[in-house]
């Protein structure tokens, strides 16, 4: 693997991190409030 590809592969891994903490941590947080909304209507 050449240095350019390295260097690409280390800034796609270093991108894609906090994209998926942040889209995990939004998914967990709907999907908590969406529960919530529906137990508490009753």
């Amino acid at each position: 693997m050449s240095t350019l590809e390295n260097v690409i592969w280390h800034v796609l891994g270093y991108s894609a991190m906090p994209v998926i903490i942040l889209g995990g941590f939004s998914v967990v947080a709907v999907a908590c409030i969406w529960i919530l909304s529906k137990t508490s209507d009753k």
